[in-house]
């Protein structure tokens, strides 16, 4: 069995955006999905949603994929961290890591972000990392996934008015997202 874990961000939750849709096409091609609901934005913090997480840790496997958007992709890097796994492919929609000079986020989301990642770790257990970010997203700038990319040795998926890929900007389907994972080997 595959196993698909898609991971929402800062004032997040499972049913926003285009999870649902995500979730639904994911089932359809033989994946356990698993969308868990993480404390957000009261009593947001690495260690809390560390604990929320703890109990899906069994199932991870080789055949893992990790999809996250905005904090998730930070939050599944830490995760990665902390496995002894290679999993499949991670996907990382509108991700970041360090602050966003943006004190609203850079407060709430700093367990998560202001620290140093393990990046050879990070890179050993994941095959495959595919990062999207728009060319006009309100809240992370595009220089973020430039530095995420750079960390992970891959290339930036720069998407056209996209947004923060959620549904204010239209987000409600992610095809794009789709084919990519029907398409891992």
């Amino acid at each position: 069995m595959k196993t698909a874990f898609i991971i929402h961000g800062a004032y997040g939750h499972p049913e926003e955006n285009w999870f649902p849709w995500l979730k639904e096409e994911l089932e359809k091609e033989e994946y356990k999905v698993i969308i868990p609901k993480f404390p957000t934005p009261e009593n947001q913090s690495l260690d809390n949603w560390l604990k929320v997480f703890d109990k899906y840790k069994e199932e991870i496997d080789n055949n893992t994929i990790f999809i996250g958007h905005s904090l998730g992709p930070a939050f599944i890097l830490t995760i990665l961290e902390n496995i002894n796994i290679q999993i499949k492919a991670c996907f990382f929609v509108s991700g970041f890591i360090g602050s966003l000079n943006n004190p609203q986020f850079d407060n709430l989301n700093s367990t998560f972000v202001d620290k140093e990642f393990d990046w050879d770790k990070i890179k050993t257990n994941c095959k495959s990392f595919y990062v999207f970010h728009s060319d006009n997203d309100p809240y992370v700038p595009i220089k973020k996934a430039e530095e995420l990319t750079t960390k992970l040795s891959v290339e930036t998926k720069i998407i056209k008015n996209a947004g923060h890929f959620n549904k204010k900007a239209g987000y409600t389907k992610f095809d794009m997202l789709l084919e990519l994972i029907k398409n891992i080997k």
